[in-house]
C-alpha cells in the first residue's frame, strides 16, 4: 500500500490554524490586566529630550529675542552682511544684491523661532493656570475661615449674653450693700428704741413697807 504525501492544501491549513492560535494568544494575553503590557522596541530611533530643559531653553530664547540687546545685534548683523556684500570689491562678495542667503537665514530663524516662542508661551500659560488653582484654594480656605471664626464670634455673644458683666456685678454689689446698711440702721434703731422703752434700775419702783419714809424712830 503506497503512501502519497500531504499535499500543499492540509499543510497550508495546518499553518493558518497556527497562526490564528497566535494571534488569538497574544490578544488574551494583551486582554490580561494582571500582567503588564510588553514593550516594544521601535524600529527607528527617536529622540526622547527633557520636556523641562527644552522648555527652560525655549523661555531663555524667547526671553532674549523679546530684548533691545537682540534688537541690536541682529540689525548690526544684517548691516554687516549687506555693506559686506554691497561695498567690497566682487571677488569677496559672497551673497550679491537680492541676499537670496540672507533672506533664507533669516526665514530659518523665524521657522524656528516662532516654535520657541509658542512653547514659552505654553509653559507659562500652563504656570498661570497652576497659579489660579493655588489662589482659588487659598481664597477658599480663607472664606472658611472666615465663616468659622464668624461662627464662634456668633457662639461667644450668644454666651456673653447670658453671663454676668462687670457692670452688672457691680450693682448687684452696691444693691446688696445698701440693703444691709438699711438693715444695719433698722437694727440700730429698734436697739435704741428698746433700751429707751426699758426702765432704768432707780426710776419707776417704790420700796416696800409704810410710804416709802423710813424708820426715824
Amino acid at each position: 500500500m503506497s503512501t502519497e504525501p500531504p499535499g500543499p492544501g492540509p499543510r497550508r491549513h495546518r499553518l493558518a490554524e497556527r497562526a490564528v492560535d497566535r494571534v488569538t494568544r497574544v490578544s488574551r494575553d494583551e486582554e490580561r490586566l494582571d500582567q503588564p503590557l510588553a514593550t516594544r522596541r521601535p524600529l527607528l530611533w527617536r529622540p526622547r529630550p527633557d520636556p523641562d530643559t527644552f522648555g527652560r531653553f525655549a523661555e531663555a530664547f524667547a526671553r532674549f529675542m523679546g530684548t533691545a540687546r537682540f534688537l541690536a545685534y541682529m540689525t548690526a548683523f544684517v548691516a554687516i552682511w549687506i555693506l559686506w556684500n554691497v561695498v567690497l570689491p566682487e571677488p569677496l562678495r559672497f551673497d550679491p544684491y537680492a541676499f537670496i542667503f540672507l533672506t533664507l537665514m533669516l526665514s530659518l530663524q523665524a521657522s524656528y523661532a516662532a516654535p520657541l516662542i509658542l512653547l514659552a508661551q505654553n509653559r507659562q500659560t500652563d504656570r498661570d493656570k497652576v497659579m489660579i488653582e493655588q489662589d482659588r484654594t487659598r481664597d477658599e480656605r480663607a472664606l472658611a475661615d472666615t465663616e468659622f471664626l464668624t461662627r464662634e464670634v456668633a457662639a461667644l455673644r450668644i454666651a456673653l449674653r447670658d453671663a454676668a458683666t462687670r457692670d452688672f456685678v457691680r450693682s448687684e454689689l452696691r444693691g446688696l450693700l445698701d440693703e444691709m446698711e438699711e438693715r444695719g440702721l433698722r437694727v440700730v434703731e429698734a436697739e435704741a428704741e428698746e433700751s429707751r422703752e426699758r426702765p432704768g434700775p432707780g426710776r419707776g419702783t417704790t420700796p416696800s413697807g409704810d410710804g416709802g419714809r423710813p424708820d426715824g424712830t
